[in-house]
């Protein structure tokens, strides 16, 4: 019985139903302990020898962290100190200086899609949140059409955030499937960025034209006074906006780390900050221009504008030589040195330290706050670290138990697309279980073994197509989604129509770009 493709297919599914159950359960079990947990089972039911299942927890846990982990590690760290030398709030001064009706949303566009690159989508959201505020209530006094502002300069930075933390690494999901798939990670890169490029522009700027005028979002003053460290009042002297657009630049990484951290608490359809902001909006945040945000200020005004995009862009860069080389080199010498700095372990070491000592030095930052820096920003990734590793715990029983195989065997004469096949998966699960970590790393194991002979191409495709399917649906089990209801005083309603419409439309149009690319391979 254990070795029927029947039954082990049938394991397969229940254990999936089994981990949305524990998850969404009324005790909400977090993700790392409900992997482990159907894991232990899964093995159990499969018939693997109970002597073996530890070995093969580790060995999957393990695995997976052994490259992935690091390089999350080595990302947050890279994103905090981005935060804390004040680089991120010269990239979002072009924003401020450069925004006008038919600008600011393609400004934003552009400033979100680099900031995203090293940053978690909630962190970079919460670093750029006093532009967006700014930039908004600029616009809503300087012209005519009121209530529209902040959904032309958010939608661009929901779109761009997204789809970076969803389809390009070095963020930890696509790296899951780039290390559980074997595909190349500068080619995924490559083929990631021209993907995100058209998704991020249809579901950013074009989609934020059309739903602006039909969402009429007022956040309260004291929102705005949060973000901007002025009333609406006082918003009419543009200078005003622009000095205080940095108040609430901050570190952010204590806040979130993707959307597994759980959901955030939220009440239905009520206007979630009518007084003040939610739990996560208030926690990510200082009420005024305090002293962090003058010693951010300070510092930012010492940091280059091309020196901030420089550190962000290095460890992309040399992620992507490697691509290159085999491409115009391939079989030279040159090919093996791009391909040892281009390995993302590597790349992300070079990144850190390039950045720590081009912006300790500009910012004038000493070794104990580089340090301090650093230290502050592994906790916040705690909790997706350990969802790595539950779900390569996951990936390895389904192989060493058989069901991977089954699979093979029950889907050969389907002939579904792999790409299309990725992306539903994870965009089931994502949506069921609440946590996009789990969705890539369980459609990652289910389609593994349905790749074989596949071109290099072929199979970044599926990786960016599993990415994709990440992102949709996020709705109110993803803690993103509350902490962007939150954090600009939605309804239940105005947030599905923004938050959720656009992660999903960036999810429809990453499908779309990968099935587009996979007639070239």
């Amino acid at each position: 019985m254990f070795g029927n493709p029947v039954y082990l297919v049938g394991l397969l599914f229940a254990s999936i139903a089994l981990l949305i159950f524990l998850i969404n359960w009324k005790t909400k079990l977090h993700p790392f302990l409900a992997l482990l947990v159907v894991s232990l089972l899964t093995a159990l039911a499969a018939g693997e020898h109970l002597v073996d299942i530890p070995e093969t927890l580790i060995d999957g846990a393990g695995g997976t962290l052994g490259e992935t982990g690091v390089v999350v590690a080595l990302g947050a760290m890279l994103g905090r100190l981005l935060a804390d030398s004040g680089a991120v709030r010269r990239i979002a001064d072009l924003v401020v200086e450069h925004s006008s009706p038919k600008t600011a949303p393609w400004i934003m566009t552009a400033v979100s899609f680099v900031v995203g690159i090293p940053m978690f989508f909630e962190v970079g959201l919460v670093v750029l949140m006093p532009v967006i505020y700014s930039v908004a209530v600029r616009l809503e006094k300087l012209h005519d059409r009121p209530k529209m502002w902040y959904l032309r300069i958010l939608i661009p930075a929901i779109a761009a955030l997204s789809c970076l933390h969803g389809m390009v690494p070095p963020h930890p999901g696509p790296l899951i499937a780039v290390d559980g798939l074997g595909a190349d990670v500068g080619l995924t890169i490559l083929l990631g960025l021209i993907c995100a490029v058209p998704t991020v522009i249809l579901a950013g700027p074009v989609y934020a034209k059309f739903i602006a005028p039909l969402v009429r979002l007022e956040p309260s003053s004291t929102l705005i006074e949060q973000y901007t460290g002025t009333s609406p009042e006082k918003a009419d002297d543009a200078g005003a906006v622009r000095q205080t657009a940095g108040a609430g630049a901050r570190s952010a990484g204590a806040d979130s780390a993707g959307d597994d951290a759980g959901s955030a608490p939220g009440t239905g359809g009520d206007r979630g900050a009518g007084s003040g902001s939610g739990a996560a909006a208030s926690s990510a945040s200082p009420s005024g221009p305090g002293a962090a945000g003058a010693e951010t200020e300070k510092k930012a005004r010492q940091v280059p504008t091309w020196m901030a995009f420089v550190c962000v862009l290095v460890p992309v860069v040399l992620m992507l030589v490697h691509a290159v080389v085999v491409i115009i080199a391939p079989e030279s010498p040159a090919e093996a040195v791009a391909e040892a700095i281009g390995n993302p372990v590597v790349a992300m070491i070079i990144g850190v330290v390039f950045a720590a000592v081009a912006l300790g030095m500009a910012a004038r930052m000493n070794g104990e706050q580089i340090r301090s820096s650093f230290g502050s920003s592994l906790g916040s990734i705690a909790g997706v670290i350990l969802i790595i590793a539950g779900g390569g715990a996951f990936n390895q029983v389904l192989k060493d138990s058989g069901i991977g195989d089954a699979m093979v065997s029950a889907t050969s004469h389907l002939h579904m697309n792999l790409i299309v096949l990725g992306w539903l998966i994870g965009i089931i699960l994502s949506f069921a279980t609440g946590s996009a970590t789990v969705g890539i790393v369980s459609a990652t194991g289910i389609v593994a073994p349905l790749v074989t002979d596949e071109s290099s191409m072929f199979i970044s495709l599926i990786v960016i197509a599993i990415g994709s399917g990440s992102i949709g649906l996020n709705w109110v089990n993803h803690a993103g989604f509350w902490f962007v209801k939150e954090s600009f005083g939605m309804t239940l309603g105005e947030a599905t129509k923004t938050h959720m419409t656009v992660q999903t439309l960036v999810s429809v149009f990453g499908l779309a770009f990968a099935l587009l690319l996979s007639l070239l391979a």
